[in-house]
Order: structure tokens, then sequence, then C-alpha cells
């Protein structure tokens, strides 16, 4: 039942309609901000395309269910804050996490996976979206529910133990098996996550956002 809540969630592209690049906000990347501007439609379709060093990864949100964290997203990819980044922490049969700004500079490697936009902002909780496979687009956070900033994170299998704790936000609906190939990080265990050495993160280049149109 939640996989069918989830696709029901997820508009598939119709006869009459296309995917639209939307023009960004900015010429050149911006890391730091107050707030996020609103500047989605929650009632209308969005997708990002995610330009890897692997390959092009396509997500479809969930704008209806979780608001905040699509525009949040939407609104940093506008400005570019994600060009440059990259997926520094990829774990096997867990997920690939990236969205850190202190990731686009290899200076500060040893502050990588603790920075954000300026700000945080709330989970959202849709008991219908769950993190039920592999493909699901979660909001990366501290402890605090109030900490979800620019960090995200997209599993690479099921990982229900995250449920009604995570925001989800979309999905993968292209590329699977780019995601797939991106270089492990850190191996996990009982003793906790173990960093592997000499692995070369790939690198979040630039990201697109579309959104839905009906033809005229």
């Amino acid at each position: 039942m939640n996989k069918l809540l989830m696709l029901a969630l997820l508009a598939a592209d119709g006869a009459h309609a296309a995917w639209v690049p939307v023009k960004p906000l900015s010429d050149t990347p911006v890391r730091t901000f107050k707030a996020p501007a609103w500047v989605i439609d929650p009632a209308r379709n969005y997708r990002a395309v995610l330009n890897t060093t692997r390959g092009n990864v396509t997500l479809q949100f969930t704008p209806q269910a979780a608001p905040k964290a699509v525009n949040n997203f939407v609104f940093l990819a506008l400005n570019h804050f994600y060009d440059g980044t990259r997926f520094h922490r990829v774990i096997d049969g867990f997920m690939a996490q990236g969205g850190d700004p202190n990731s686009a500079d290899a200076a500060k490697k040893t502050a990588w996976g603790q920075g954000g936009p300026g700000y945080g902002f709330f989970v959202e909780l849709d008991p219908a979206l769950r993190f039920d496979a592999a493909g699901v687009l979660g909001m990366a956070r501290s402890q605090s529910y109030f900490s979800q900033g620019s960090q995200f994170f997209i599993t690479l299998a099921p990982a229900t133990f995250l449920n009604d704790q995570y925001t989800v936000f979309g999905r993968v609906v292209e590329g699977m098996d780019v995601l797939q190939k991106l270089t492990r990080t850190a191996t996990s265990g009982q003793g906790g996550e173990t960093a592997i050495q000499d692995a070369v993160p790939d690198t979040l280049s630039g990201v697109t956002i579309l959104v839905e149109e009906a033809d005229k």
C-alpha cells in the first residue's frame, strides 16, 4: 500500500505535458542565506536533474506532502548552491548523501558533512511516504528535528528504520543505475562507520530544475 501511495503522489509524464527548465535565480553559486525564499507552487510537479561525474540522475519531488523540503531544494538549486559539491558520504547498501557546501572545497575535507545553508527547518513526516526502496530522496539532519538545511540523501536499498524520523520529499525516476555507481566512501557495521581510505567522492557539478507544463 505504501508504494502505491507514493506512486500516486509522484505524477507521471502526461501525454499532453512537458518538463520545462526553471530559470536560475543567480548566475554563480550562492551558499549562505538567512532563509529560503518561496519559489514553488505546491500544486505543480517538479523534477531535478542531478549532473554527476557518473551521469545524470532525475528526481521527482512530492511538493504536496513535503512542500518546505521541496521548496528548499529548488531554491538552493536555482541559486547554484549545489554546484561543485560532492557525495561525501556513500555507504553500500544504505544511501548516498550530498549537499554540504563544505564539500565543494577540498581544503575543508575535515568539515565535510557539517555544513549547511545558514538556516534550519523542521521535518515533514508523512505516513504515506516511506524509505521502502532504493531511490527514495530524504532530508539529512543532525539530532534536532529543526536541523534540516541543504544536505540530502538517496537510498541505495530499503531503509525502513528511517521511517517517521526523516523527511521523504521525492524519488529517483531516471538514473538509478548511475546512482548505484557512485564511489563508496565508507562502510558500516556493528562498530559504526569506517571511512574507505583513498576513496574519491563523486561530484555534483550542477542541478537543473524542471516544472511540468501542459502543452498549449
